[in-house]
């Protein structure tokens, strides 16, 4: 093991060794492996992200923190962190983990990435372990879109609707396929005002409405995408303008273009019901 380079990629030099050395320590390899430094880990991530979260993001509110928390404290989350440091080489594993390729399964990986962060704090207090995750999230935190990041398919399609005033999808299992322990669902789903029809799948109900709204989401962003900014312009308001006692209906856009001495006087009084003769009525 090549103590120097992980450290090093981590950011933390370690004062007792067989800290980090446990750390990196999965069950099948020894009794002194690494599940209570996991525990530890864990709590001293969520607090650090919970911080970082707090102060990077000063207009989100209670329940988009700990959306974004969830998201980044994850099992995926840490596995793809765990891949960057390249962690798999520096593991210590019992003989069947490592004939089954357990240096590459994203639980140990997540798991042994926070033993180590459960090791630094012990090692050297919660402001080091503060550092090193600080160091390894804040990069992450530029990539990322507060206002999406950790939600599904459902929900992202739902808003974007939703904002454009458009009525929800609808959504229809189209069919069932395989035997009743392995079903697979093709689920439809329809937004009639923007004649989108898209089909998704899915090892549940669940998953193929997952997968159809990430299609639909996709059709309609493109059709946005692809309209002219003139046509999704609003139509100009009409307006009402009293002519000799007629009432016209036409656009600002057209009035505007008029002489306004060919526009009658608004306020002039008109007549109604005028007699049947051949006279012209006179306008006092």
């Amino acid at each position: 093991m090549n103590d120097s380079l992980l450290q090093t990629k981590i950011g933390h030099v370690f004062n007792n060794l067989a800290l980090l050395h446990q750390a990196l320590t999965h069950r099948s390899h020894s009794v002194s492996h690494n599940e209570r430094l996991e525990f530890l880990g864990d709590s001293v991530l969520n607090c650090v992200v919970a911080s970082l979260l707090f102060q990077k993001y000063a207009k989100i509110d209670e329940g988009d923190l700990s959306r974004l928390r969830a998201n980044l404290v994850k099992q995926q989350s840490l596995y793809e962190i765990a891949v960057r440091l390249e962690l798999a080489q520096f593991l210590r594993l019992g003989e069947g983990e490592l004939k089954s390729g357990g240096f590459r399964r994203p639980s140990i990986l997540a798991d042994t990435l926070e033993a180590l962060f459960g090791a630094i704090y012990l090692d050297a207090g919660f402001n080091a372990a503060r550092d090193v995750i600080y160091g390894l999230y804040l990069p992450i935190l530029e990539t990322v879109d507060p206002a999406t990041l950790g939600k599904d398919a459902k929900t992202l399609l739902q808003e974007y609707l939703q904002s454009k005033k458009i009525a929800l999808p609808v959504y229809t299992v189209a069919a069932t396929h395989g035997a009743a322990h392995s079903q697979e669902f093709e689920v439809e789903c329809a937004i009639p005002k923007l004649e989108i029809q898209v089909f998704g799948t899915g090892g549940s109900r669940r998953a193929g409405e997952q997968a159809a709204a990430k299609m639909a989401l996709e059709a309609a962003l493109s059709m946005l995408a692809k309209t002219p900014a003139s046509k999704r312009k609003s139509k100009p308001r009409t307006t009402q303008l009293k002519l000799a006692g007629i009432a016209t209906v036409q656009s600002e856009e057209d009035s505007s273009q008029k002489n306004p001495a060919d526009i009658a006087d608004p306020v002039a009084p008109t007549v109604a019901n005028p007699p049947n003769n051949t006279t012209e009525p006179k306008i006092a």
